[in-house]
């Protein structure tokens, strides 16, 4: 009879897959899909690496990515950093006026500044300006099949375009860092002293006491990690591009999203790691 169906115009004898099944193979291919990805990151760095050490890249790439980089990110990174420390003053007063431990605020802005939200401030911006700008403009060669030239004239994409950027990212983000340490200091200073009324010297004081070079240290070696991992993740993204604008649009937001992530896992695992050197290593030694 026509207008008569089996579950679905399914073939007689063939059962429609439950839900069960459904989300087994859903969750089942973003599995394979992430192992996939990760290891083709893998091999994306490994290649890098051995390019990097292989062959010294031209001084003139460098030269313009340190610029893009390092010059361009200073602005963005210093107003970020001096609203962040007003911010932490801001939250923390009350809280510590309430225990009678106001003059105390300097060390608890400045050590949480130096130790994490330097660095991550840092990492965050670089991977929002300069990661995204990276996997775009790689994405859109590819898009244009420039890369596919740059092979055909002889000269390695990799070499010629990922190993520069790496460099950048990776020998600069320290000086971002740094930038960003100094400029929320200055904004938590400002704000507790002259707005709140805080006394100048306890302020100081304090922040002196609890603020050490440890602190400063494992800062900026996280930072050091942060920026490898934006610089090889946003290539890679733009390296595996989709053909189209919309290609280059995701890839772009894809690299964003991916190094955030990965800094935020990274530096729990960091977190751990330093937390464990410097009870083993570093107190000892300090303590003497």
């Amino acid at each position: 009879m026509a207008g008569l169906t089996y579950q679905d115009d399914l073939p007689l004898g063939e059962k429609r897959p439950g839900k069960i099944s459904h989300w087994v193979t859903d969750w089942g291919g973003m599995v394979v899909d992430g192992v996939s990805t990760v290891g083709d990151i893998a091999i994306f760095a490994y290649q890098m690496f051995v390019w990097m050490f292989t062959r010294r890249p031209a001084k003139g790439t460098l030269l313009i990515n340190f610029y893009h980089v390092g010059v361009l990110s200073l602005p963005v990174v210093a107003l970020t950093g001096t609203f962040i420390g007003m911010v932490l003053a801001v939250q923390s007063h009350r809280q510590f006026a309430m225990i009678g431990m106001e003059n105390r605020l300097g060390a608890v802005i400045n050590s949480s500044l130096v130790r994490e939200l330097g660095p991550v401030l840092a990492a965050t911006m670089l991977a929002g300006r300069v990661g995204s700008a990276i996997a775009a403009v790689i994405g859109t060669m590819r898009v244009t099949e420039q890369i596919e030239a740059l092979t055909t004239m002889g000269a390695n994409p990799i070499h010629y375009l990922v190993v520069p950027r790496f460099l950048a990212c990776l020998l600069l983000i320290p000086a971002l860092t740094i930038m960003a340490d100094f400029m929320g200091i200055v904004g938590g200073y400002f704000y507790s002293v002259v707005v709140l009324g805080i006394d100048h010297a306890a302020y100081l004081q304090n922040s002196a006491d609890f603020v050490t070079g440890y602190d400063l240290f494992s800062g900026i070696l996280k930072s050091i990690f942060f920026g490898g991992i934006i610089a090889i993740v946003s290539c890679y993204r733009g390296f595996n591009c989709q053909a189209g604008a919309e290609g280059v649009g995701q890839a772009a937001t894809a690299a964003f999203v991916m190094s955030f992530v990965l800094i935020l896992g990274v530096d729990l695992v960091l977190n751990i790691l330093l937390e464990a050197f410097y009870y083993a290593v570093w107190a000892p030694e300090t303590s003497l």
